[in-house]
């Protein structure tokens, strides 16, 4: 799902459900191939503004059932996309799920540096209502100045992510 549009809302409780919806339809499609579901990213932290697309990573043991996963997803709607840059992250897009809140799906092994960051990051981040607040100002700011820009907006909150990423033990 490309972002066409910026926008940054305020915490909605919502997102939790929204999450436990599609993870809900997800858990059912592979079952035992899976170790767990995670929703990362900014609406899985409460208070946190956020884009309002749900960041999911579903954990597998190894690359050993990555095959069986992708026939599983491409059964309920997800096609494969590849890692789109980012090693042991693999991204799934989908056309057809207007039952569901607006979602990145992706798929890592249990030892993805990725998944690493994102659980690290957005537990950091549910323990410090101060960065919450920081990262929440940031990202506002960033969708007003540039709206029609996705690129400007992430290059806006770059400076501080990284700072984040220190304060986390990340960098």
């Amino acid at each position: 799902m490309k972002t066409k549009k910026v926008i940054v809302l305020p915490y909605d409780a919502a997102w939790e459900s929204a999450f436990e919806a599609i993870r809900a339809e997800i858990q059912t499609a592979l079952g035992d191939l899976m170790l767990g579901i995670e929703h990362v990213g900014s609406t899985s932290v409460k208070g946190m503004s956020a884009k309002p697309c749900i960041d999911i990573d579903v954990v597998i043991r190894d690359y050993s059932v990555f095959d069986a996963v992708v026939q599983k997803l491409d059964a309920i709607g997800y096609i494969h996309e590849g890692d789109l840059g980012i090693q042991d992250r693999e991204a799934f897009k989908y056309a057809d799920k207007p039952h569901l809140m607006t979602h990145h799906l992706y798929v890592c092994p249990r030892d993805s540096e990725e998944l690493h960051r994102h659980i690290v990051f957005r537990d950091f981040l549910r323990k410090n209502p101060e960065a919450v607040k920081e990262y929440s100002m940031v990202k506002e700011k960033a969708a007003a100045l540039f709206p029609d820009e996705i690129e400007q907006y992430i290059a806006f909150k770059a400076p501080c992510i990284e700072e984040l990423y220190i304060k986390c033990g990340l960098k």
